[in-house]
Order: structure tokens, then sequence, then C-alpha cells
């Protein structure tokens, strides 16, 4: 698809956003002018009305896409939410949960009784029903496995065993396998016969009796091939294997590399367990960007934008605590250099330039290092190196620009010494934002945490602090 028709698709789902709350409002409205009017039979004519507004609502809704639904009920507050998710017809709930994100889901779970539950994950597969289960009640999933065929319920039991950032929890069972001694005539026979092939599927698996995977054997090649040879001569056997206890960032990666649409998953026998398809490993990778930005900017999890406020402080509140901790020592430190401001009342309004700039510098490095951990480019063998790479680019930023401050201080204020002390304390707070921007996601990391994990608060908490201390210890040194 190219770019100008992902514009065009997402300026219709805009349009329909405006729709639905057009007619959401329009039905409020003429709801309210019809309960207050007295006239004879206005029970009736309120549910005409009633019913003919929510026919053209449901209608537009039948017309979408699952994910565009999802969207416009990550967009649309509470009460019109709720409002909205009750037209949808039933047997596409579980499509759009699915699709929405894990704190509009709650909203609308929440909602849903125990049967509704139960029907929404009737059309679903095992892995799928595997992520919403963590979002239904326990009795709830208790009656899902019930429902479900052997084959399936030990599929579904298998996808929850894995954690979610493993290849397991993206894994699809639904795969299309074939023998390597079989002509291809008789393999298209066998997808004729299939009511609809599996989605994303670019290749079959080519497995023996004990369904061991000898190879896979691309759609491409099976439709232009000659019918009468068999799968083994034309065959690959040079593919990618994942298991499913692989770190699902490499999997990502893997499938960056090498242009994957899917990729197959075996156990330790190197038996066919199942496969990884690119649309899962997309929908990881939004995750993990989403939960990163989060992350830096403090946020304990993913909010639901129209949340109540009392939900949205408890999400927020915890760096926000940790932030007014670091503002108390920023201010002390300031403190202990009253008597130099006193005397030179210049330092006062200089003071947030150093302490912005570093903080900048600060996270632009910590980015860098956070998107390199992500990518798996960092190793112990070429951390030292990055490190000393972060500190030869910010002397040089401090260098440059501090140098500019120091002009501006020497213009505005006639002071040569001022200028000199901007200069130097620019230099050396860069440097110290370059040196906790490397170590501050590095040590998250190897103690097993989230890199980006309140990492933005804290560099500019030390900077802050950093570069009050050092401007001011500096200016008491040689201007005081």
């Amino acid at each position: 698809m190219t770019k100008a028709s992902n514009l065009r698709k997402t300026e219709s789902l805009q349009e329909t956003l405006r729709r639905l709350t057009h007619l959401l409002h329009k039905h409020k409205l003429v709801e309210g002018l019809v309960h207050t009017q007295h006239m004879p039979r206005r029970d009736l004519v309120e549910a005409l009305v009633h019913k003919q507004n929510l026919a053209e609502l449901q209608k537009l809704l039948d017309e979408l896409h699952p994910a565009d639904v999802a969207h416009i009920l990550e967009a649309m507050p509470l009460d019109d939410r709720l409002m909205i998710w009750e037209l949808v017809k039933a047997e596409r709930d579980g499509e759009i949960l699915l699709e929405v994100s894990d704190a509009v889901r709650e909203t609308l779970i929440a909602t849903m009784d125990s049967g509704e539950m139960l029907a929404a994950t009737g059309q679903l597969d095992a892995d799928e029903i595997a992520d919403l289960a963590p979002d239904f009640p326990r009795d709830v999933m208790e009656d899902v496995f019930q429902s479900l065929p052997m084959e399936e319920r030990e599929q579904l039991r298998a996808a929850m065993s894995y954690p979610e950032d493993a290849v397991g929890a993206l894994m699809d069972f639904d795969v299309v396998t074939i023998r390597e001694n079989v002509k291809l005539e008789v393999v298209l026979r066998y997808l004729r016969r299939l009511d609809e092939l599996p989605d994303h599927t670019d290749q079959l698996f080519v497995v023996d009796r004990n369904e061991h995977l000898k190879g896979v054997l691309p759609v491409n090649r099976l439709l232009v091939s000659d019918p009468d040879a068999t799968v083994g001569s034309l065959m690959t056997t040079e593919i990618v294997k994942l298991h499913p206890s692989d770190n699902a960032h490499q999997a990502a990666q893997a499938f960056e590399r090498y242009d994957l649409v899917s990729a197959s998953v075996v156990d330790g026998e190197e038996k066919l367990v199942g496969r990884v398809t690119v649309n899962e490993v997309m929908d990881f990778i939004r995750e993990q960007a989403e939960s990163d930005a989060l992350n830096l900017a403090g946020l304990r999890e993913e909010e639901d934008l129209f949340a109540p406020v009392w939900k949205s402080v408890r999400n927020r509140w915890t760096w926000l605590a940790i932030n007014l901790v670091t503002a108390f020592v920023a201010s002390r430190v300031i403190g202990l250099f009253e008597d130099s401001i006193e005397k030179l009342v210049a330092l006062a309004a200089l003071m947030p330039i150093i302490a912005g700039i570093g903080g900048n510098s600060g996270n632009q490095t910590i980015t860098m290092i956070v998107r390199a951990l992500a990518l798996g480019q960092i190793s112990s063998g070429n951390a030292r190196k990055l490190l000393v790479k972060e500190i030869g680019v910010s002397a040089v930023n401090g260098l440059v620009w501090g140098g500019v401050v120091g002009l501006f201080a020497f213009l505005i204020y006639g002071s040569v010494s001022l200028g000199l002390v901007m200069t130097l304390a620019m230099m050396l707070n860069l440097l110290l934002a370059a040196l906790l921007g490397v170590l501050i996601p590095l040590t998250l990391n190897r103690l097993g945490r989230d890199p980006a994990a309140g990492s933005s608060v804290m560099i500019t908490a030390v900077t802050d602090s950093g570069g009050f201390f050092i401007f001011l210890g500096l200016a008491t040194l040689f201007l005081l």
C-alpha cells in the first residue's frame, strides 16, 4: 500500500469518526427533544426515533474493519464508547477486543457478562484467546477451556505458558504442512480442498511423519513450477527457525533483517509447533514502542485517554513524586550558594540555560542507547567504546555551545570571566549528561529492568542538580 493510499485511509477513518460523533450527538439531541415534548403517543415516537438513529449508527459500524472500530472506541469518551460498544455485533466482539489497547479493553470487558465473554472467544483461534486471557476472569477462562476441542485446549494452555516477550506468546498454531515426497499437483489439490489459507501464508512447511521440520516450500515457487515435480526437489532447507522460548525482540529483528512474512517455530526436537507471522511481529513492535515512550515519560502503564481522573493520577504519581524529591535536592543545591547569587544576581538568570541544555543532551544520549539496546546492538565488548564516543560527542557540543552561551553572557553582562565560567560549566554538565545517559539505561538493562523506565526523569534530575552545582560552584570559585 502506497503512502498516498495510507493517507487516504487515515483521512477516511477520521471522517468516519467525525460522522459517528455527529450521529451520536444527533441521537442524544433528538432523544432529548422528543422526551421533553408533550404529545400523543410520545413513547411510540421516541421508540421510532431511537431505533432509526441506532440503526444508522449500527450500519456504519458494520461496514468498518475491526481495527477501525477499535480506533474509534479508543477515541471516544467513556459514555459514548460504551454506547458504540453495545451496537457492535456480538460475533465481532472478540476481533475488536484484540485490536483495542489494554486500557480500553478493560473498560469494555467490565460491561460484559460471562456469557458475552465466552461468546466473544467463539470466533478466535487459541493464540488469540491467549491474548485476551489475562483480562478475563478466571471462571470465564475455565468455561472457555471446557468449550474448546482437546487439540485447541492444549494449544491455548501452551500459548498461555509463555511470557509476553517470548516467541511462544506470538506463535500461531494455524499452519499448512506437506510431505517432501509428494508431487506439486497433489499439494495444489490439497490446498483447493481447504476453505481458505491461513493469513500471511507465504510458504508451506515440509515435515516428516513425526512432524520434524525438513524445509519450506514458498507459495510462489509452488505456483510457477512443474506440477509433476516433487516437493523435496523444490523445497528450501536454509530457513529461519525460532523456538518458543526465544526472545521476541530477537525474532522481530530476524523478520526485519531477512524481510520475513512468516517463520517456523520448532521445539527442542526440531518438531514444528507453530509459526510466527509478520502481523504479530508488527503488533509486538508497536506495543513495545508505545511502552518505551510511556516509560521514558515515567508513566507506569498504558493509560486510557478518557480514564477516570483518579485512575490517571495513580498511573502518573510515582515518578512525579520522585521528580519532586529531586526538585527539592536541586533547590538545596541552589540554597548552598545563596550568598553567591545575592552578590551576583546574573547567576540566577543564567542557571536555567546550563541545566536545560544538559537535560536535553542527556535525553538524546538515552534515546540512542535505549534504541540500540532494543535492536541488540550493544554488547559487553562495545559498551566501553560507546561510552567514549558519547563523551567525545558531548565534549565537542560542550565546547561549541558552551562558547555560544559564554559569548551570550559576555555580551549581556560585559564580563569575560562570567563568559568563561558559562563555557566551562556547559562543557562539564554535558559530559555528566553523556556519562549518565549511557550508564543509566545500561545499568537498568543489566538489572533486568526496562532500560527506558524513568530514564528521562532520572537524567533530567541529575543534570538539573549537577548543572546548578557545577555552575554555581565555578562562579563562587572564580567570580567572587
